[in-house]
């Protein structure tokens, strides 16, 4: 993805496993994790009003793909940095948990 952008830090800063988003992946992030939180807020309005399920049901679908989104983001980010870091330091574990994780992030 295009707004990818890392820092040149470590993975692994001060014996802590970190992430290392730009300001900009940040800031990108926490723009779409603000509308989610605003679009589940209108789910629990919807619901509160007695709206139509169907209509209900079709704003979940979009919180979810919203999420998906964010999800895919950072799975993206941390491929191209953390498992890549750590393929290159010889910790072959890093494939393991990342199959872990892709396996919780398209469990239905």
């Amino acid at each position: 993805m295009k707004d990818v952008e890392l820092n040149d830090v470590s993975c692994h800063a001060d014996g802590e496993r970190k992430s290392h988003h730009s300001d900009k992946m940040k800031s990108n992030l926490v723009a779409r994790l603000n509308r989610i939180e605003g679009q589940i807020r209108g789910v629990k309005g919807l619901i509160e009003k007695d709206a139509y399920c169907d209509d209900v049901l079709n704003q979940i679908a979009a919180c979810q793909s919203a999420l998906n989104s964010v999800g895919k983001l950072l799975l993206e980010g941390h491929m191209r940095s953390c498992v890549v870091e750590r393929l290159q330091e010889g910790d072959q574990e890093v494939i393991d948990e990342l199959l872990i994780t892709i396996t919780k992030l398209i469990k239905k």
